[in-house]
Parts: C-alpha cells; sequence; structure tokens
C-alpha cells in the first residue's frame, strides 16, 4: 500500500451564490484539511465571523456553491499489471488506485481530469473510488465542487414533502452534517464546506485491509480478543463505495489462500504496573469470502480500568493479510448497563468489569466550529481540563461528529469513559432511502472505527428526538411521515449488535426504557433537567430525584478576556447588540438576571454583571451535582451540559472556547470529588400523589423545619472511612458549637449523617457558616444564607504577590470571612491561567494562587479589585 497525499495547497473559487460570492470568484490558496471559512479568513477576504457581528456578515458563505482545485504530478501508469519476472511464466499482478476522501463537507461532486469521479452527501463518513483509469503521467486536475449547504439543505426538504421538525433555524436534518454547524443555542452559524479531512490516492495490489473491529472479553483472568478482518482484492474490477463494516466488502473475491495474522502485544507506555516484557500473542484464520475472525486468550491479562479504579493498560494489535499491514490498540474490560426495572422505577447504572461506575460526566461538543482547527493537541488540553476536574465520562453529543481519534486515544489513555450519541439531534429524521442510503454506511463506518476504544462504554441512539416526539408537539405534523424511530428501534441497535455486541445500546436520551412511561421520567432511566435553566430558581433541582441525569446546565459568560475580545459595544452592555449576538439562547441573558435574584445582588456595573453571573453559574451547577449526588446509589451518575464552547459565547460550558476556566469548572471539581461530603436538608417522608391534604401539609411543615445532614459519597472505586469534623462558626472564626463522627462508606454508596441541633440551626444566618472538614472528603464551608442576605465586608483580606518564572504567586490572607474567593489574571494577560478559584476562608486561613503562562506579568496587577474578586464585593 502507498498513499499519495493530496493534502496541503488547493486553490479555492466561488462558483454561484448571492451578490457577496462574486467578488471571490478568482481563485485564493486554500489549505487541505480546511474549510472556505478558514481559507478566506487566512486570505483576508473575510472579517472574522467569530468578532463583533462578523457571524452575520459572512452568512452568504453558506449559500454558496464552492469549488477547490488542485494539480499534482503523476509518475506511473493507472490500473495496470505489474510486469513478471521473465522467463517465470507468472501472472501479473493487477494495481489499483483508489482516491480516499476520509472527509468531504459535504454534497460533493469530485472530478479527476474532467471527469466525474463520484458525488457524496455525507460528512459523517469517509469515500473511496476507483480512479486508476483516469490517471495518466505528468500532470493531473483534482477538482471538488460542493453545493451550498443552506440552500440544499432547504430544497432537500421540500423536495421531499416539506421541512420535518428541527430546532434552530436552518432544516439541518436533511442533510448528514454536523447539526451544530448550522448554528446552536450556544453554537455560531458558519455552514461551512471543504475538504475537512485527509485525501490522498492509495496504491495497491493484492489485497487490501478494508476494516478491522478487534472486540475484547474478560473471562475470569483470560482476555479474549477476536479480531474480525474484512478484505478487498485488487483484482475485482468496477467502481465501488466502500461501505466500511459490512460483510462481505465490496470486491472480496480472490481471497483462496489468504491468511489473517493477528498478533498482540502489551503496548509499552500504557498505564499500569503489568509486565510489559510479557510475550505477544499470534494467531492465525483463513480469509473465507473476505473476512476473517481470530481469536486470541491472554492469560493473566491486565485490565483496563475507568480512572480512579485501577490502571489502564493497553495492548498494541497488528493485523497483517498478505503485504497489508493494520495496527491499533485495545484494552481488556467488560461493560454492563443495568436498566432493568426495580423498586424505585429503572436505573441507569454502569458497570465496568462488573464494577458499578458513578458517572462524573460533561457533555462534548465540538470544540471549534472550524473542525480542522481541533489539533491533537487542543483535544488534550480539553480532556486534561475533564480530568482535573475529576471528571470520569465524556458524552459525544449527537448534535456534532464522531470524533477524531486524538479525543478516543487520550481517554484510552487516561481512563476517561465516553459516551457516543449516534448523529441526530433535537428533529425528526426521514428513514425513506434520500436519506437512510447515508446513515447505513455512516453508522457502520462508524462502529467499526470506534471499535477498539476500551475507554468508549456507551452507544446511544439520538439526543431528544424521542422525548421531542412525545412532548414537544411533533406528532400532528408527522402524521404519515416517518421521523428517526426506526433508526433507534431498528437500524441502530441491529449494527450495534452486528458490529460490536461488546457494549450496551440504549434508544435515545433521555430514555426511560419502558414504552409505556414518558422518555423524561426521573424514575426511570436518564433524564434531561432544562426547566430549571429555562423557567426556574435553581434550588428547583431538589424537586427531581433522577435515577441519572444526561444533561443539565445553568449559563454564565466566558471569562473576560475571551469575552471583550469578540464584543465591542460602547458602552459594554449584558444587552448590547455584540453581547446578544454572543448569547445564543432564548431571552439567555434575562433567565440570567433572573437566575440571580434572591442569590445575589442586582448588579450595577458591567464588571460586576460579569462576575454576578459567572458565580450564580457556579452556585447553581454546585447545588445541582451535590444534591443529586447526595441521592447515591439511587441516583448513579450526571452529565453536566457542557464541557467545552465551540466559539467565545455566554453559554453552559465550564471551560469558555479559549481555554480558560470559568468559576464552574472549579465548583464542579469540588462538587465531582471521588469522596465528597456535602451538607443537605434532613429528608421527610414523600407521599403518594393522592394523599390526604392534611397529610401533605404536615409534610410541607415537616420539611421546613427540617434539620440538615451531612452525606458522604463514595465514587472512588474502593471503601473509605472519613473522619469528620463539623464546625458551626462566625464569620470572625468562633467556634459556636461542633460535632465528629467517622462514617465508613462502600463504593458507589453514601452515608448519611443527621446533625444536632446546636450545630445545624445558626443564631446568626446572615454571620455564620457550617465547616465540615473530612479526612478523606476534604475541607468545605457550606454557607446558611445567600450571598444577598449575608454581612460580608468589602474586602476582609491582606494580599501580597510575587514573581515566578512562569508568572506569579499571589497570597491572600483572610481577615475575616470570604466566600468565594477568585483571580482573574487573564484580565491582566489574556493568556495567563490559575490554579484554583472560588476558595473560602475564615481569618487566619491562607489562599495561595499560582498564575501560569504568564512570564514577565507584573505581579501588582494581580491584586487590584478588579481582578482579584469574592461575592461579598457584590454587595458594596
Amino acid at each position: 500500500m502507498e498513499r499519495t497525499t493530496l493534502d496541503g495547497p488547493w486553490t479555492l473559487e466561488a462558483v454561484t451564490g448571492p451578490g457577496e460570492a462574486d467578488a471571490h470568484r478568482d481563485p485564493v490558496a486554500a489549505v487541505v484539511p480546511g474549510c472556505v471559512h478558514t481559507d478566506l479568513l487566512r486570505a483576508g477576504r473575510i472579517p472574522d465571523p467569530f468578532d463583533g457581528d462578523g457571524e452575520a456578515a459572512t452568512q452568504w458563505i453558506g449559500d454558496t456553491v464552492w469549488r477547490y482545485r488542485r494539480t499534482f504530478e503523476w509518475a506511473g501508469p493507472g490500473d495496470a499489471a505489474d510486469s513478471a519476472a521473465p522467463g517465470t511464466g507468472a501472472p501479473a499482478t493487477p494495481v489499483r488506485h483508489d482516491l480516499v476522501a476520509d472527509g468531504l463537507d459535504t454534497l460533493a461532486t469530485v472530478e479527476l481530469n474532467g471527469i466525474v469521479v463520484g458525488t457524496t452527501a455525507n460528512q459523517h463518513r469517509s469515500y473511496r473510488f476507483p480512479v486508476g483509469h483516469l490517471l495518466h503521467p505528468g500532470t493531473n486536475e483534482l477538482v471538488v465542487t460542493f453545493d451550498a449547504p443552506v440552500p440544499a439543505a432547504v430544497r432537500l426538504s421540500e423536495l421531499h414533502g416539506g421541512e420535518l421538525p428541527h430546532v434552530n433555524h436552518h432544516p439541518y436534518n436533511a442533510l448528514r452534517k454536523n447539526a451544530s454547524n448550522f448554528g446552536w443555542d450556544w453554537g455560531v452559524d458558519v455552514a461551512t464546506s471543504g475538504i475537512w479531512r485527509s485525501i490522498g490516492i492509495e496504491s495497491w495490489s493484492g489485497v487490501r485491509i478494508a476494516a478491522v473491529r478487534p472486540l475484547v472479553d474478560v473471562d475470569g483472568t483470560t482476555g479474549v480478543l477476536t479480531a474480525h478482518v474484512d478484505v478487498e482484492h485488487a483484482g475485482v474490477a468496477g467502481a465501488f463505495t466502500q461501505h466500511i463494516g459490512s460483510a462481505p466488502v465490496a470486491g472480496t473475491a480472490g481471497s483462496v489462500g489468504l491468511e489473517a495474522r493477528v498478533t498482540l502485544t502489551p503496548h509499552p507506555t500504557s498505564g499500569g504496573s503489568h509486565d510489559h516484557g510479557a510475550p505477544a500473542v499470534t494467531g492465525t484464520r483463513p480469509v473465507v469470502g473476505g473476512s476473517a475472525a481470530v481469536r486470541l486468550e491472554v492469560p493473566d491479562v491486565a485490565v483496563w480500568w475507568p480512572r480512579g479504579s485501577g490502571d489502564q493498560p493497553l495492548y498494541d494489535v497488528r493485523v497483517e493479510v498478505g503485504d497489508d499491514v493494520w495496527t491499533g490498540r485495545v484494552g481488556f474490560r467488560t461493560v454492563a448497563l443495568e436498566t432493568a426495572a426495580d423498586a424505585g422505577g429503572a436505573p441507569f447504572l454502569l458497570k465496568v468489569n462488573d464494577r458499578p461506575v458513578i458517572v462524573r460526566g460533561a457533555n462534548w461538543i465540538p470544540d471549534h466550529a472550524y473542525l480542522t482547527e481541533m489539533a491533537p493537541e487542543r483535544y488534550a488540553e480539553r480532556i486534561d481540563d475533564a480530568v482535573e476536574a475529576n471528571v470520569n465520562l465524556l458524552r459525544v453529543w449527537g448534535g456534532g461528529i464522531y470524533e477524531s481519534d486524538d479525543l478516543y486515544d487520550r481517554c484510552d489513555e487516561l481512563g476517561v469513559l465516553v459516551w457516543q450519541d449516534f448523529l441526530f439531534a433535537c428533529a425528526a429524521y426521514a428513514e425513506e432511502p434520500w436519506l437512510a442510503d447515508e446513515v447505513e454506511p455512516e453508522v457502520r463506518e462508524a462502529v467499526t472505527r470506534l471499535s477498539p476504544h476500551p475507554s468508549l462504554v456507551v452507544w446511544n441512539g439520538n439526543n431528544e428526538n424521542l422525548v421531542a416526539y412525545a412532548e414537544w408537539g411533533w406528532r400532528p405534523s408527522l402524521v404519515g411521515r416517518t421521523w428517526g424511530n426506526g433508526y433507534y428501534r431498528s437500524l441502530l441497535p441491529e449494527i450495534v449488535a452486528e458490529l460490536d455486541p461488546t457494549r450496551p445500546y440504549t434508544p435515545g436520551s433521555p430514555f426511560s426504557f419502558d414504552e409505556y412511561l414518558q422518555p423524561n421520567d426521573d424514575r426511570n432511566g436518564s433524564v434531561h433537567i432544562w426547566d430549571v435553566w429555562n423557567a426556574k430558581d435553581y434550588t428547583a433541582y431538589a424537586d427531581w430525584k433522577p435515577r441519572f441525569v444526561a444533561e443539565f446546565g445553568f449559563q454564565g459568560p466566558p471569562a473576560w478576556s475571551t469575552l471583550t475580545a469578540v464584543v465591542h459595544d460602547e458602552p459594554l452592555d449584558p444587552n448590547g447588540h455584540e453581547m446578544l449576538v454572543h448569547q445564543k439562547a432564548h431571552e439567555g441573558n434575562r433567565k440570567l438576571a433572573d437566575g440571580m435574584r434572591g442569590h445575589l445582588p442586582e448588579p450595577r456595573t458591567i464588571e460586576d454583571w460579569h462576575w454576578a453571573a459567572q458565580l450564580n453559574q457556579a452556585h447553581a451547577i454546585r447545588f445541582g451535582m451535590e444534591w443529586f449526588r447526595s441521592n447515591t446509589p439511587d441516583n448513579t451518575g450526571m452529565v453536566v451540559w457542557q464541557l467545552n464552547d465551540d466559539w467565545p459565547v455566554v453559554s453552559w460550558a465550564l471551560v469558555d472556547h479559549a481555554g480558560h476556566r470559568k468559576p464552574v469548572w472549579y465548583a464542579v471539581r469540588e462538587a465531582y470529588r471521588p469522596v465528597l461530603a456535602t451538607v443537605q436538608a434532613t429528608p421527610v417522608p414523600e407521599l403518594h400523589p393522592w394523599a390526604p391534604a392534611a397529610e401533605v401539609a404536615a409534610a410541607a411543615a415537616a420539611r421546613a423545619a427540617a434539620g440538615l445532614d451531612v452525606v458522604v459519597v463514595n465514587a472512588s472505586g474502593a471503601p473509605v472511612t472519613d473522619e469528620l469534623v463539623i464546625e458551626r462558626r462566625s464569620f470572625d472564626g468562633t467556634v459556636l458549637a461542633a460535632t465528629t463522627a467517622t462514617v465508613s462508606v462502600d463504593p458507589a454508596d453514601a452515608v448519611r449523617i443527621t446533625l444536632p441541633a446546636e450545630v445545624a440551626e445558626p443564631q446568626d444566618p446572615a454571620a455564620e457558616v457550617l465547616v465540615v472538614s473530612g479526612s478523606a472528603s476534604g475541607h468545605r464551608v457550606h454557607d446558611f444564607a445567600e450571598v444577598v442576605e449575608q454581612r460580608l465586608d468589602r474586602r476582609p483580606f491582606t494580599v501580597s504577590a510575587t514573581a515566578t518564572a512562569d508568572g506569579a504567586r499571589v497570597e491572600v490572607t483572610a481577615t475575616g470571612y470570604i466566600r468565594d474567593l477568585a483571580l482573574f489574571p487573564d484580565r491582566v494577560d489574556a493568556g495567563a491561567r490559575v490554579d484554583q478559584g472560588l476558595v473560602s476562608l475564615l481569618p487566619g486561613a491562607v489562599a495561595v494562587f499560582e498564575v501560569t503562562r504568564a512570564a514577565g506579568i507584573d505581579p501588582e496587577t494581580l491584586t487590584g479589585p478588579f481582578v482579584l474578586r469574592h461575592a461579598g464585593d457584590l454587595l458594596h
């Protein structure tokens, strides 16, 4: 196999489109992989769509037909027979030349030397076309023309009966394309076109390994690898489009006498204490009908564990068929998902190697609106953000893409579990051939490509489409039409059962695992909780008792430097024009203001608004997380919306587009501690909905008079003993009452301690706190009152700062009670980072902030009130 890369320099030109396209009919330099937007930006042809109101100024790009063009030199012949050795009489060996496009976005016509090679209609899969008969020695020209995605989506919808229900303004559900690329309630509308993954010509003879699915199991202490290998023979003539994972693969004749050889070797740099000098294990099987299944057993296998439960040893897999070689990695573990009904409804309990996993997850969206900007280093940094926030699972959301192997490889190495949505989100999808014919090869390729990764533990059919059908008013418009149910209930589970039976499949998220229940029932399966952000105070999270939360979130603005780099309103205002361009949620800033009321004082300046909105996001998410976790083991986990952003925007993200960790990130790090001590109201008995009015009133009174509990939650994977000291203190540090306790907590469980009244009941809620210190659960401060009700001083601390090699060290000593102390070095240096935030201190306590990525910064600039903030300064 030889690959002639066609990545690198191309040219780009507009073909047809709105009037703005006329200025771009002359070719400009382009780079592949890439997209139209990045090429035009590089050429200085357009304003930055992320900056100011640039999004509106560049909408015409998605309405334009674009053409990519390049020439390349070809030295050899096209399809031909290699010369046989003189006098041997051996038959000549056919040589095959295939144009392989790993990713075309989206409706493309591919031409080689003026001849149409093929057309494509799916961003989420690769294409392979035989082109040997079109190649000639010397200069060849390859042209790829992309239909305009926005009008194409409208045209296809109208052609097939009109638009099916969808969120947002474009009918993205008519195309197999990244849905959020058309804009979302956190995402910029930049409908891209382009060659977004590698493209080249593969020349090969004999046989080619078309696909490998190395599926694993663990039987006792023995690891079992079954490598399913599909091959193709070069001698088969005729055009074909590869459908990876199908059986048999097109072009598999001529396999007689072939063997598939599989070698398994411990990966030399993977985690764990396994003896990496262990011998390789090898096996062979004949290729029959274009495929082979090679089974290997590994005695005393090193088992792969989720982060926090053990090590992540990996094994290298090498597959050889003829002269072709495939390499990959696997980790040996088992996965199960328990959803059978129990006394409380139906759980959503993930098990790895038969051990329960309490999920502390985050939803992942594409990390850049221009997918080709997502370099391996960016993936690594963002996954590190997740790991350092104590996240143990990422859900790859269904409105994005099947991610680069860079994401899954990193998760394999770090033990971060991955839940993978199939790419159907918040819309109805046609099941007729015009769309379904692309869905099946897409899904087969995705399942095959991702099957080696031990981090991948759940396949999920869609995002919110089942609950949308049931509750969003879709049904009247869908009478007599398909809407995707056949994908979620038949096609997808059938493909998973065929190609990857080692992992569980769920039809959708949310889902109740019972046909007679609403999909978003909190006592059954998974739920998405959005009534809180949209319409209620964040304390309403406590109205839910979910078995598993797959989405919930609360908004906050990005870092000050991130926001002001793209919003230039004069004066800066929450409701300024450019500010609202960077707030995509319906009435988002009104909801931010509503969410603060009763918790924080009304902001008086834009700087206070920014700090208050960020702080309220942190308080809301921590409240929800700790409430859900306090219900362990009835609750088995949560996946916060969302980890990341795809552009600079006010959103639910923990980490903004520039990589700054928002205050909510620090709150999540604490709330997701493997061993958590959380303060919760003492529960009162729940009543049936039909309970008599007197009982309801009595329960309400009991709830109002409820005391406080400390709940110790253990998601560490091992039993823990936590020695607790719980003190009620005044703001001046005086201990007013105290108690101690020692608790032992099993893995995936929680223990609740009811506090004595003298500790739990403050005499002056506005000037007292509860301090909980645990040998395993750490230190935390629980406030008896909201910020707006507390008597917090304006600046109850002293501060000093010194320079370091990479930035500065800022030391704060409390002279009174400081609630939620945070340092924002990006307000001085946009590249600066800080190691901690939202620290609460009593008098005499010290917090040290390490500022990095800011060599040469003036330390004194980090001590002022614009940079060093706390909750109390909102009151003054």
